[in-house]
């Protein structure tokens, strides 16, 4: 009987497991999330032999800005802290945050299916952006802290328009996690 094979995400497989695929012939960049095919039984390949079926993408990937087409954006830490990055056109806010390791956790990914990427958005900016769409302004009304220029930083997209964009984080999120329970 030959193998049954299922797909898994990259996130379930093992060290081991990615180690053995990166050293076979496979190649892989940025561009789309991996799903492997692991061999079940019975087989005469190893256990859980993999078959890379796409590339792999992490999450949080920015593009490197071209030179002279630098982007500026200014995140407010929740103890008043700015920090200040180089982030090309077409990153969201969501990635950026997360890729310089700030207090975003976008918990649904992107997807506009939360409100763990709220930020205020300075009100000299809010005006120039497109308004929100009615998927976002659903995951609004659940946001901690909501202001009259309140945004997912999943569906700001950097543009010229916003080179120099200032955004708060919230003091909280109503997504709970471990680490909201440390004592700091």
């Amino acid at each position: 009987m030959p193998p049954r094979f299922s797909t898994v995400s990259s996130a379930a497989l093992t060290v081991r497991q990615i180690t053995r695929a990166l050293s076979s012939t496979a190649t892989f960049s940025h561009a789309k999330p991996t799903r492997f095919a692991v061999a079940r039984y019975p087989t005469t390949q190893p256990r859980a032999a993999l078959t890379p079926l796409t590339t792999i993408r992490f999450h949080g990937h920015l593009h490197k800005p071209k030179p002279g087409e630098e982007l500026h954006v200014t995140f407010i830490t929740k103890d008043g802290t700015q920090n200040t990055y180089e982030v090309a056109a077409g990153d969201n806010l969501l990635d950026i945050a997360q890729a310089n390791n700030l207090d975003m956790e976008g918990a649904c990914g992107g997807s506009c299916a939360c409100s763990t990427c709220h930020v205020i958005v300075d009100p000299d900016y809010y005006d120039i952006m497109e308004e929100p769409d009615d998927d976002e302004n659903d995951m609004l009304d659940l946001a901690f802290g909501l202001t009259e220029t309140s945004r997912l930083g999943c569906q700001i997209v950097m543009s010229k328009e916003l080179d120099g964009l200032r955004v708060a984080l919230p003091a909280m999120t109503r997504n709970l996690q471990a680490r909201d329970f440390e004592k700091r």
